[in-house]
């Protein structure tokens, strides 16, 4: 009865709370928020000056008693104050969408695999920014659940969940998780790399967003018709601004060593996996989900070495906020599948 009550009068919340992006879903209205997990602060006065797309924009671009700061490196939280204050500002946009009498209900989805202590992070950082209740999915689990694969059934599914700060690779079953890898190749990854290429074969520095830009202009793993972009940046001889031609070749050399790293890591997960499971995933297939799925070719060149089939998810970026909103509407059949859930705190 309190919990029919609660659900009248409170929002269901859910987010993905993403090295590079923040997605959140609002019960009933779907998916209102999608902001760049950046956060400006002015640290004369250590008030929060932006958030969000807002932020990201002065990105390389401050004064000095203005700095620009991702809360979370690597999919974990790496700024606690910062990121509490950017899920306060969240959850506020998206209440004021639909105003409630109590606080919301959160769902948040964190990578697989980590600890208990980066878990309470999360947990302590959406209480604090005024969630009433909160529980913690795994984002290659709540993607699943998202993009409506048989999370429950004795079935075997794999989804690789590349993202900003982490690529999540799981194998899953019967509503949990049977094997996963968590590895630090990812957007962030490859942006790092074409900043390197750059920097040592055209001896030209550029910044992390001009990196990101190109990556998602021309990025691409397979060879196909040549793809060309300008980068403007500086040069290391001079220190005058410069601007150069790359084409796609060039970004697949840079990111190379990373994708091959990244097929080591889902090669590794596939010979951990149980032969049962094995012949689900080769008979289903496995699906890609993050942003990091959307580079040219990823999936073809996966195909051709794993000899699984391979497919990206239809909107790949909001699939684990989907799926935190399924789990919102249906949270007792899913009690299960959620790494923590924390007992109700009197409403405000």
């Amino acid at each position: 009865m309190i919990k029919k009550f609660y659900k009248t009068f409170s929002n269901e919340i859910g987010i993905d709370l993403g090295t590079a992006n923040t997605l959140v879903y609002l019960g009933g209205h779907g998916i209102v928020i999608n902001e760049p997990s950046v956060v400006a602060v002015n640290q004369k006065t250590g008030q929060i000056v932006a958030v969000g797309a807002e932020a990201k924009d002065m990105l390389g671009r401050t004064p000095k008693h203005i700095k620009a700061i991702r809360p979370l490196v690597d999919g974990v939280i790496s700024d606690f104050e910062v990121t509490e204050e950017m899920l306060s500002y969240l959850i506020n946009k998206a209440e004021k969408m639909n105003k409630k009498f109590f606080r919301p209900r959160v769902v948040i989805g964190v990578p697989s695999g980590i600890t208990n202590v980066e878990t309470r992070a999360v947990y302590d950082a959406a209480r604090s920014a005024g969630a009433r209740e909160v529980h913690i999915i795994e984002e290659p689990m709540a993607a699943a659940i998202g993009i409506r694969l048989p999370v429950k059934e004795p079935v075997g599914s794999m989804v690789i969940d590349i993202g900003g700060g982490t690529t999540d690779i799981a194998v899953i079953s019967l509503g949990g998780i049977v094997r996963s890898k968590n590895l630090k190749i990812a957007g962030d990854c490859f942006n790092a790399d074409i900043m390197t290429y750059t920097r040592d074969e055209f001896k030209l520095l550029i910044g992390e967003k001009t990196a990101e830009n190109v990556k998602i202009a021309i990025g691409r793993v397979v060879s196909g018709p040549t793809l060309e972009a300008e980068i403007r940046g500086r040069d290391l001889v001079t220190g005058l601004p410069r601007q150069i031609i790359v084409t796609d070749g060039d970004i697949r050399e840079a990111i190379s060593a990373s994708v091959n790293t990244l097929i080591d890591g889902i090669k590794e997960v596939l010979e951990m996996t149980p032969p049962e499971i094995l012949s689900d995933i080769m008979h289903r297939g496995i699906v890609l989900v993050g942003g990091g799925g959307l580079i040219q070719g990823l999936d073809l060149l996966l195909q051709n070495v794993l000899k699984i089939p391979v497919y990206v998810a239809p909107d790949p970026l909001s699939a684990v906020a989907r799926g935190t909103g399924i789990v919102l509407e249906n949270i007792k059949d899913f009690q299960e599948i959620l790494i923590s859930t924390q007992d109700e705190i009197p409403p405000r």
